[in-house]
């Protein structure tokens, strides 16, 4: 069988890659694409059920290092016309596979975040195996994708290669399912009717996310009226912020109840949505947000809030950290809500099918544009 475009990616199962993924693969496969999706074991995405002319393959092995020999297999085997990968150790993979290959599949490396500042979190090692890796390697790729104008300057710059090489895509967030998923029913005590207002955030539970910020701001705006904040994620710093919202004495107006798959209807419900990402590449759940009509709160952080949200015009923007502008814009947001088409019309850009098109075009398929 003819495979038009293959997709390689190892992930979490729940990140906002993953989220990507699964709004981005079936949307092309309706387009008319014949498409491969390429997994390691015990790694995402996931995908709920499969459209006709979309494959979900496994490589066989537990590591993206280990893989190497079948996806080199793969490659000579099917031939796809274009592979994509998404994050740095799967690039690596691929471009020494595809150059054992020898097949003529054009490769194109995703990168979704904004790498230096990314970077700059990471240990020596991993640092520096990542920054030689873009600095040599990246530019030997067909092409470079990146989900915002901010993250394709930052790596433009960190990796030395040419700005007009790397194109923005917009991100498939935006899609029919998404207000379905928002209106299913909530059965929790904060979801009845006369509940003082929710301030929601979304993530995994990381210093990148930053919700101690969160927290502290929240702690400062219920000072001053009565409000509740819920945090949906997991991760390593979920003792910290349950010792914080103890110490700040909030703790019964918090809640952390882990990782939900259905986020939607609290985004719906909510009447705060904040992000307080110290890096992004391009935040999902704040595009998520803004398309079912939430007023939002987004930290200034490198990339993509203050493009979504046109300089603060589609909603409140603070410093990354700042949790006195924090809690002033959730205070504004809670007092003077934006307007629902508002933040609706401010991501009307980010749909499954305008994000699928882009993509083949970037990746080499003209007759979508």
């Amino acid at each position: 069988m003819k495979i038009d475009l293959a997709i390689f990616a190892a992930t979490s199962g729940h990140s906002g890659v993953d989220r990507v993924l699964r709004n981005l693969v079936p949307e092309i496969a309706r387009l008319g694409l014949r498409v491969d999706v390429l997994g390691i074991d015990g790694h995402g995405p996931h995908f709920d059920a499969l459209p006709d002319g979309m494959r979900h393959l496994r490589l066989g092995a537990r590591h993206v290092y280990t893989a190497l020999p079948a996806l080199v297999r793969y490659l000579r085997r099917t031939r796809p016309q274009a592979l994509l990968t998404d994050k740095d150790r799967v690039n690596r993979t691929a471009l020494c596979a595809q150059r054992l290959a020898r097949t003529a599949t054009r490769l194109y490396f995703r990168q979704g975040t904004t790498v230096s500042v990314d970077l700059a979190s990471r240990g020596l090692t991993d640092r520096w195996v990542q920054s030689w890796s873009m600095r040599t390697l990246y530019r030997l790729a067909d092409g470079l994708l990146v989900p915002s104008h901010g993250a394709a300057d930052d790596l433009a710059a960190f990796a030395g290669v040419a700005r007009e090489a790397i194109r923005v895509v917009p991100s498939p967030i935006v899609t029919p399912e998404l207000s379905a998923k928002a209106a299913e029913p909530i059965d929790h005590p904060w979801a009845a009717a006369g509940q003082p207002p929710l301030i929601l955030g979304v993530g995994e539970l990381s210093e990148r996310k930053d919700f101690a910020t969160l927290l502290h701001a929240f702690a400062q705006v219920r000072a001053c009226r009565p409000c509740r904040l819920m945090i949906l994620g997991e991760g390593r710093r979920r003792v910290a912020l349950e010792k914080l919202a103890v110490d700040l004495g909030v703790a019964a107006d918090v809640a952390l109840p882990g990782f939900c798959p259905n986020p939607y209807p609290w985004m719906a419900k909510a009447a705060v949505f904040a992000l307080t990402s110290r890096w992004e590449g391009m935040p999902v759940v704040l595009i998520e947000a803004l398309a079912l009509g939430t007023p939002s709160v987004a930290c200034d952080c490198p990339s993509g809030p203050r493009e979504v949200l046109d300089g603060g015009r589609h909603g409140a923007l603070a410093p990354v950290g700042d949790i006195a502008a924090v809690a002033a814009g959730l205070l504004r947001q809670l007092d003077t809500p934006t307007p629902a088409a508002v933040s609706r019309a401010a991501v009307q850009g980010y749909t499954a099918e305008a994000s699928a098109r882009a993509y083949l075009a970037a990746l080499g398929f003209g007759e979508f544009q």
